[in-house]
């Protein structure tokens, strides 16, 4: 069961009356089926989504991130891959993410089920992995997508890559 604080709105527990909706994607990586599951915030004409602390961005640089909106971002594989040349065994994480200017680093944490980024333990990481964005075209909600053996954030106006391979 999710936890949810006293103060996430009702609508929070419903899917179907969120104001970010749920998304979903899923891809075959060798033999390990991988999923992911996140709730798709838009820009809805913020201007600032990734930046600083002190010019109000949405997504501050330097802070964990849930990667989306509402409940925290879920991955799943079947079988163990390999990310970034590291191991992640088989099971359910939660996949946070900290932003840079630059240099983002994806991390998965093996408390799958937690509302946001408010009960985050880094204590409970089981793999960081860095990753480069890059610019991409205006994306007004943000989208995993499953490519290849890429796993891709876009929001705004950056690309977030991640290659999965199969063994480990």
């Amino acid at each position: 069961a999710v936890l949810v604080p006293a103060f996430a709105a009702a609508q929070d527990l419903h899917p179907s009356r969120r104001k970010s909706p749920l998304g979903m994607e899923r891809t075959m990586v060798g033999d390990a089926y991988v999923k992911v599951t996140y709730g798709q915030p838009y820009k809805r004409d913020r201007d600032n989504i990734f930046g600083t602390k002190e010019s109000g961005a949405v997504v501050p640089y330097g802070e964990v991130w849930r990667t989306g909106a509402n409940e925290a971002t879920e991955i799943t594989v079947t079988k163990d891959v390999l990310i970034g040349g590291k191991k992640l065994a088989a099971g359910t994480y939660a996949l946070f993410t900290i932003p840079g200017e630059k240099e983002w680093t994806v991390v998965f944490n093996k408390t799958a089920e937690q509302w946001g980024a408010y009960d985050y333990d880094a204590k409970q990481d089981v793999l960081r992995v860095e990753v480069t964005a890059r610019a991409h075209e205006m994306t007004e909600t943000l989208t995993f997508a499953l490519e290849g053996d890429a796993v891709v954030v876009r929001w705004e106006k950056l690309e977030i890559p991640f290659r999965l391979s199969a063994g480990g």
